[in-house]
C-alpha cells in the first residue's frame, strides 16, 4: 500500500468521526444551555414567588399598623378612666410611634409613595391628638381627650389619613397581584 492509500483510508474513518463528534458536542452544548437556563427560570420564578409573598405580608402589617394607630382603634385600648388629658395624649403619641417602630422594616417591601403615605399618617394622628389636646386643661380627666378627638373623626368631611392611606395600599396591592411586582 502506498502512502496515499493510507493517508486515504486514515481520513476515511477520520472525518465523519470528526463530524459526529463536533455534531455530539454541538447537540450536548445545546441540551446544557438548555438546562442551564430551565434551572434559571425555576431559580427566578422561585424568588420572584418569595418577594411576592414578603411584599403582600409587608401590605398586610402596614394595614394593621394604620388600623391600629387610628383614633377609633386606638383610643379604647390605651384609654383609662383615671388618665389626664396629658397622659393620654402622651399615651397616644408612644402607642403610635411603638407601633411605627415595629413596622420600619416593611418599608424594603413597599413603594416610596407607600411608605411616605405610612409616615404622613403617623405625623397626621400624632399631630391631631396634639392639637385637639392643646384645647385642653392638661390636668383634665382625659375622657375630655376621648370624647374631643371622637367627635372630630365623626365630624371630618375629609377622608381620614386612615381611609386614605389604606386605598392608597390597597391600590398598590392590586398593581402588585397584578404584575406580579411594581
Amino acid at each position: 500500500m502506498d502512502s496515499s492509500a493510507v493517508l486515504l483510508d486514515i481520513l476515511k474513518y477520520t472525518i465523519p468521526a470528526i463530524i459526529v463528534l463536533i455534531a455530539t458536542s454541538l447537540i450536548v452544548n445545546r441540551f446544557l444551555i438548555s438546562q442551564t437556563q430551565r434551572k434559571q427560570m425555576a431559580i427566578f420564578q422561585e424568588v420572584q414567588d418569595t418577594t411576592l409573598r414578603l411584599r403582600l405580608q409587608a401590605y398586610e402589617r402596614l394595614v394593621i399598623f394604620v388600623e391600629r394607630i387610628g383614633p377609633r382603634q386606638l383610643l379604647p385600648r390605651v384609654y383609662n378612666a383615671e388618665m389626664t388629658v396629658m397622659e393620654l395624649r402622651q399615651v397616644l403619641t408612644h402607642s403610635i410611634l411603638t407601633e411605627y417602630e415595629y413596622n420600619l422594616s416593611q418599608q424594603i417591601y413597599v413603594s416610596k409613595n407607600v411608605w411616605e403615605t405610612i409616615k404622613n399618617v403617623k405625623e397626621q394622628e400624632i399631630t391631631m391628638a396634639n392639637q385637639i389636646a392643646k384645647k385642653l386643661d392638661p390636668n383634665a380627666p382625659a375622657k375630655e381627650l376621648y370624647t374631643l378627638v371622637l367627635d372630630y373623626i365623626l365630624k371630618a368631611e375629609t377622608e381620614t389619613p386612615v381611609d386614605v392611606a389604606l386605598a392608597i395600599i390597597n391600590e398598590e396591592v392590586k398593581k402588585v397581584m397584578a404584575y406580579g411586582s411594581y
